[in-house]
């Protein structure tokens, strides 16, 4: 049976060596998990489901310098244009395009401005009756809205809209209860009765508090700027994005159309920072798992050259290559699980600060577990072939060694 206590001597003879390791385990053990968990954290944040098609939408905007014509009329003349074009499902004018990280929010209340009652953050998009199947979203309860409802407006007015859709996710918030449509909520002080109850749907911004929650407005402001949604079938969108541009200045040529992109692209450009950030980690992550394991490596093969009699003398008195090999490993094991026992602890230490100040969410025990056990193999790997190289040295090559 092989002993603990020469080794733990062997160990207290050259600590420095022992305790760098030991550091250096703990430190690897402590970041590696966390940022394992952040970046499972991201993916799960960049492949989450959005609600919309987003292979087969695009956005683009419309600058207008011409001052001939009624900017409310040209749009209504755009839209019903766009309908036409082969290989478009439908288009609309919208305030904000979902997953730019560009748009508008305020609260929505039970009860009118400035009277207290409970208020909750929510996107809203000024757009019309073509909202739900432009942005190819599921309808589940009440109905859309009708033309009649739509307010085009060139300029200021008194009317208002009275209506408007929202998310599930928002109408659950304002009425737990499930008894939301046909209630009214406030916009300010503007009632809007919710008619219509969509399911999955994101707003512009996916790192809002409130990403689920938003509310369609139908109201249109034909103004200078704007920003028109297309859906088009699936596989068509790329041969309609080229042509979108000539469509448009033939129907009217005083403007400029630019920043023709794909929802799919304004989401990677979104979230890009997002996925240098998981890359980096993963290059953190590779690095400091190598160094670690030089780290084992090297002073495996230190011990070794230190103890080269010590070896021998071993083997000279019938030690088997088995017994020498078991001594490394069981030495490299203690090593590690005095590292792991500390690394534990700064994993905790370190998920707590991060959730403090970078509003990460809590470090769950399991990545702990698991990147505890992934060191620990690795560690063992690490020190197999100097371990082995140690169980061939000869006694004759020991005895030279005086």
């Amino acid at each position: 049976m092989l002993e603990i206590k020469p080794i733990f001597n062997a160990l207290c003879r050259s600590k420095v060596g022992a305790v760098l390791l030991l550091i250096q385990i703990a430190i690897t053990t402590a970041i590696v998990s966390n940022a394992a968990f952040i970046i499972q954290d991201r993916i799960s944040y960049l492949n989450q489901e959005t609600g919309y098609p987003e292979q087969d939408i695009f956005k683009f905007n419309v600058m207008t310098f011409g001052t001939d014509i009624n900017l409310s009329q040209q749009f209504e003349l755009d839209e019903s244009m766009l309908r036409k074009m082969p290989g478009v499902v439908d288009a609309a004018l919208s305030s904000s395009i979902p997953l730019s990280g560009s748009g508008s929010a305020s609260s929505f209340n039970l009860k009118p401005a400035p009277q207290e009652g409970l208020s909750v953050r929510t996107a809203y998009f000024f757009i019309d009756d073509h909202a739900i199947n432009t942005y190819g979203v599921n309808l589940i309860a009440g109905r859309n809205f009708t033309e009649d409802e739509v307010l085009v407006t060139n300029e200021i007015t008194q009317e208002r809209t009275n209506v408007t859709i929202v998310t599930k996710a928002l109408l659950d918030e304002l009425y737990p209860d499930g008894d939301g449509l046909g209630k009214i909520v406030y916009f300010g002080d503007l009632p809007l009765k919710i008619i219509g109850v969509i399911g999955n749907m994101k707003g512009p911004w996916l790192k809002d508090s409130k990403p689920d929650n938003l509310a369609f407005i139908p109201y249109i402001k034909a103004a200078s700027y704007a920003q028109v949604a297309v859906r088009t079938k699936p596989g068509q969108r790329a041969a309609v994005m080229k042509e979108i541009e000539n469509a448009m200045l033939e129907n009217y040529s005083k403007r400029v159309i630019n920043n023709i992109k794909g929802l799919d692209e304004l989401k990677n450009e979104y979230t890009a920072q997002d996925r240098l950030m998981m890359r980096m980690l993963i290059v953190l992550i590779t690095i400091l798992v190598l160094i670690t394991a030089l780290g084992i490596f090297g002073l495996t093969l230190f011990n070794i050259s230190k103890r080269t009699k010590q070896i021998g003398t071993r083997r000279a008195l019938g030690a088997r290559k088995s017994a020498i090999v078991s001594y490394f490993l069981v030495e490299n094991a203690l090593i590690c699980s005095l590292g792991l026992a500390l690394g534990v602890v700064t994993a905790i230490l370190l998920g707590k600060m991060l959730m403090q100040y970078f509003s990460v969410a809590a470090l769950p025990p399991s990545y702990i577990a698991v990147t505890a056990i992934a060191v620990f193999l690795m560690s063992l790997l690490a020190v197999l072939a100097p371990a082995k190289r140690a169980a061939n040295i000869s006694p004759s090559i020991a005895t030279r060694t005086i």
